[in-house]
């Protein structure tokens, strides 16, 4: 997850012991944000991470992420603007291009709820039929009773890159980054005491976003949370010829939704980290302890790839139907798929923020924005109700 200095780090034998207004545990793409929004806001804040950086151990590693306008659920829809004009103002500040314009295809079969529901956020008007869609995007094939969206503010987020610039942002604004740090015990209170490998470190906020770490920190603090770590293969496929595919070096990001084939849905991303392969992805993954994530042992079936080359048969047959490149990443979901950012039920100084992975890179500056005004008890710039904790049963344990 981005790429950090030493500078901060003490010698072992002299434990740092520090006080802070804010501490932001986690310094992936949602924890860096909500660090970066405390630091704007004045407020002396320190962000822990547990590994040294940079690091590919999680969810916010990697080259390129989608990102776009089309949504089927509308409380996203709502919020991307938003997200659009923070990225934007981050690259100013970082004095660096953050976002590749591309465009977006979401494709799949007429009638589908979400593709219905992207129709919605989009407009009638952004509508491909299958010779529309073949006279702009020739390697893209459809097929009968499918028809294709397009979103002209889709494309490709630089991740590294983004990551990297909102945590230079944070220490320039005079955050505190610490990696190599793991959290070892969180004790509640007024002020709040976080116990590291290394220090000792108190704050009267703290904001949780440790993606698939996050239900083993907050389990000690009473709560259950239904999230559930899942390993990703991030899959790059050859074209046939140099540009041959319409997701090619200068084609579109795609989705595609409501097939039976992929339930989960299919993205990829153009030929932009590596040369003539593009980014194709099965939207799904396999549960997964994210400590035991790079332990799979040899001959280890691996159904998404799979379903990955009968897709860009069907459907891309400008790329080679084998993947040339597999490597692997961390979704950690919710039941429902959508994120939790709300305060602790029994810690009201205590934010959570988890479930992002599978598209929470692209709200990232909204998310942490949220979580910065949830810390400092401020009334959320977009509603945070449909996020709640408590909207999954069971998730109190024992008072502690």
């Amino acid at each position: 997850m981005g790429t950090g200095t030493r500078t901060d780090m003490a010698a072992p034998s002299q434990p740092q012991q520090a006080t802070y207004d804010a501490i932001v545990i986690g310094a992936g793409i949602q924890g860096s944000f909500a660090a970066y929004h405390l630091a704007q806001r004045h407020r002396d804040t320190l962000l822990l991470e547990q590994f040294i950086l940079p690091h590919s151990r999680g969810s916010s590693h990697g080259q390129s992420r989608i990102t776009r306008s089309a949504y089927a659920w509308m409380l996203y829809a709502r919020m991307m603007p938003d997200s659009f004009r923070l990225w934007q103002r981050l690259e100013a500040e970082a004095s660096t291009s953050l976002y590749r314009q591309t465009g977006l295809v979401v494709l799949g079969p007429a009638g589908d709820p979400e593709l219905e529901g992207c129709r919605h956020s989009l407009g009638a008007d952004h509508v491909l039929d299958a010779t529309a869609l073949a006279q702009r995007f020739p390697g893209l094939r459809l097929h009968a009773g499918e028809v294709a969206m397009w979103d002209g503010t889709g494309g490709v987020l630089f991740a590294d890159r983004a990551l990297r610039a909102v945590q230079d942002v944070f220490r320039r604004h005079g955050g505190t980054l610490r990696d190599g740090e793991k959290v070892l015990r969180i004790e509640p209170g007024a002020v709040i005491t976080i116990t590291t490998t290394t220090g000792v470190y108190r704050a009267p906020r703290l904001i949780i976003a440790a993606g698939a770490w996050t239900g083993a920190i907050v389990a000690p603090l009473g709560l259950r949370l239904p999230l559930q770590p899942l390993r990703i293969d991030v899959c790059y496929w050859r074209e046939k010829e140099p540009g041959s595919s319409s997701a090619g070096r200068v084609g579109p990001c795609f989705m595609a939704v409501g097939l039976n084939q992929a339930p989960h849905g299919v993205y990829g991303l153009p030929a932009l980290e590596y040369p003539r392969l593009v980014k194709v992805c099965y939207h799904h993954g396999s549960p997964v302890d994210p400590e035991e994530r790079d332990r799979v042992p040899p001959g280890t079936p691996r159904p998404d790839v799979a379903i990955l080359s009968s897709f860009i048969s069907s459907y891309l047959p400008g790329l080679e139907p084998r993947p040339a490149v597999v490597e692997t990443c961390l979704y950690t979901n919710t039941p429902d798929g959508d994120f939790i950012l709300d305060r602790h039920p029994k810690f009201n100084n205590i934010i959570i923020g988890a479930g992002f992975s599978g598209h929470g890179f692209k709200l990232a500056p909204v998310v942490g924005k949220l979580l910065c005004e949830l810390s400092l008890g401020e009334e959320p710039s977009h509603s945070t109700a449909p996020f709640a904790i408590t909207r999954f049963p069971g998730v109190l344990r024992a008072a502690l």
